[in-house]
C-alpha cells in the first residue's frame, strides 16, 4: 500500500489527541491537528485565528449544502465578499484534508476529516470515547478545575464538536455508523487503543507495522 490516512474523532478528556499522536509515532507518519489550521491559513492567505474562531461559530445546519463543493476541493474566490465565510474556511480545510490524503499518509484529528475522506479507499474511520465521570476526573486534573467546572467544560467543547460536524455534514458526530471503530478509552488504556488502531490498521488495510 502506498498511503493510508487514520482519521479520529473524540470526545473532551477521552485522550483522543494523545492517542493519535502516539498512533501517528508508531506508524512513523504525520500527526495533523491544529497544524491543519496552519496549512489551511497559509494557503488561503486568511488568518489562521479566523480558522480557529470559525470552530467556535458553525451553528448553522444550512451549511451542509457546502460539504458537496468542499468534498471536490471547491473553494470561494479571493474577490468574492464571502471568502472569508466560515463555509470557505471549511473549503479550505477540506482542500487541506484531500490534498495530504492524496499525497501522503498520516493521522488527523477532527476537522470532519472522517466525512471529507468518506469517498476515498485506505482511510481507517476511529472515535474515541470514555464514560462521563472518567472524562471528568481527567479535565479535573488536566486544567486544575472543580468537578462543577469540568462538567461544563466538557458539555461546552463537545457541544462545539457536534454542532461543527453537524453544520458541515448534516450528520451526528457520535454516530458509530460513521466509524470504523469506535474505542473506550476508559476501559482499554491509552496504549491498548494505539495497540489495537494499528492493528485493526494492519489486518483491514495491509499496513505493515
Amino acid at each position: 500500500m502506498d498511503r493510508f490516512v487514520v482519521t479520529i474523532a473524540r470526545e473532551n478528556g477521552s485522550g483522543g489527541r494523545v492517542i493519535g499522536e502516539q498512533l501517528a509515532d508508531r506508524l512513523k507518519v504525520p500527526f495533523y491537528n491544529r497544524a491543519l489550521l496552519r496549512l489551511a491559513s497559509d494557503e488561503s492567505g486568511i488568518s489562521e485565528q479566523l480558522f480557529a474562531k470559525a470552530d467556535e461559530d458553525a451553528r448553522h445546519a444550512r451549511l451542509f449544502r457546502i460539504a458537496r463543493d468542499a468534498l471536490r476541493g471547491e473553494v470561494i474566490p479571493p474577490d468574492r465578499d464571502d471568502f472569508v465565510s466560515n463555509e470557505n474556511l471549511f473549503r479550505y480545510q477540506a482542500r487541506i484534508i484531500l490534498e495530504l490524503a492524496n499525497t501522503e499518509s498520516c493521522v488527523i484529528i477532527g476537522r470532519c476529516a472522517d466525512y471529507i475522506l468518506k469517498d476515498h479507499k485506505n482511510v481507517l474511520r476511529i472515535f474515541i470515547h470514555a464514560p462521563l465521570e472518567d472524562r471528568v476526573a481527567i479535565i479535573m486534573r488536566r486544567h486544575n478545575l472543580s468537578e462543577e467546572a469540568a462538567r461544563k467544560e466538557i458539555a461546552r467543547v463537545d457541544k462545539r464538536r457536534a454542532n461543527y460536524y453537524r453544520t458541515f455534514t448534516g450528520s451526528d458526530w457520535r454516530d458509530a455508523g460513521h466509524y470504523d471503530l469506535c474505542l473506550d478509552s476508559a476501559a482499554l488504556g491509552q496504549k491498548k487503543c494505539v495497540e489495537l488502531a494499528a492493528g485493526y490498521l494492519s489486518l483491514r488495510l495491509g499496513v505493515k507495522i
